[in-house]
């Protein structure tokens, strides 16, 4: 198939954007915006660019996004950074683990709602969301016994071990062998990734529009989310 030179040149114009921004919306650029949707052969130029980069290209609403896929480590996170960035520099797997718990559980309690968007609520104290964590671990290591957790994929017991090892520290510590300071180190990084609000002075946390719309349209449709969903909530019933 032969292509204009001016629609490979589109193409190529918006792939570097979404390589520098990670998105493309309509209120920004609104040139390259249509250019996308307005064109099928510039939009399928930037999804094959895509592809090569082992990575997605995907409309939700008025914004384009580049997603890497879970294996690319070089648009998107390894595992060995992610533990350098949100564990403290002894951190094990277990401590890693943990961090990937708190960010479900972060995003469980936001996106539980019925309706036209999954969205439960609009904000979260630190505070409760450090309350809810220790409670989900607590109930699932005491529900689940270890061959359980195995199957689950889950290591309740594991994670129960790496949060309780935390001090805690009222005073706003942001040293991350803290309760206080790893969230804030895991709150942090989510901001940087344009996912969260976080209000320090306030101690709240708010979703942004980039968030509410990868949840809406991608996220809650993988197996993984629904299946941890389950396990939370199986796990939170029972105890009660």
């Amino acid at each position: 198939m032969s292509y204009q030179i001016e629609e490979v040149k589109l193409s190529q114009q918006i792939f570097y954007h979404l390589l520098s921004q990670r998105e493309l919306n309509e209120q920004q650029d609104k040139a390259l915006y249509y250019a996308y949707t307005g064109n099928e052969t510039v939009m399928n130029l930037v999804k094959s660019q895509g592809e090569i980069a082992n990575c997605v290209i995907e409309r939700y609403g008025s914004s384009i996004y580049l997603i890497p896929k879970e294996e690319n480590e070089v648009l998107g996170f390894s595992k060995r950074e992610l533990k350098k960035v949100l564990c403290k520099s002894s951190g094990t797997d277990k401590d890693y683990y943990l961090s990937q718990f708190v960010i479900l559980t972060l995003l469980v309690e936001f996106y539980d709602g019925q309706g036209q968007s999954a969205k439960g609520r609009d904000f979260m104290r630190v505070g409760e969301l450090q309350n809810i964590i220790a409670e989900r671990l607590k109930e699932g290591a005491t529900y689940y016994d270890e061959e359980q957790q195995q199957q689950l994929g889950i290591a309740y017991s594991n994670m129960l071990e790496a949060f309780e090892a935390l001090r805690s520290d009222d005073r706003g510590s942001k040293q991350k062998t803290t309760k206080e300071g790893f969230l804030h180190g895991i709150f942090k990084f989510l901001q940087e990734q344009q996912l969260i609000e976080y209000i320090e002075a306030d101690e709240m946390i708010t979703t942004t529009k980039k968030l509410d719309q990868l949840m809406d349209f991608n996220l809650l449709n993988q197996n993984n989310y629904t299946r941890v969903l389950h396990v939370l909530k199986e796990a939170e019933n029972e105890s009660n």
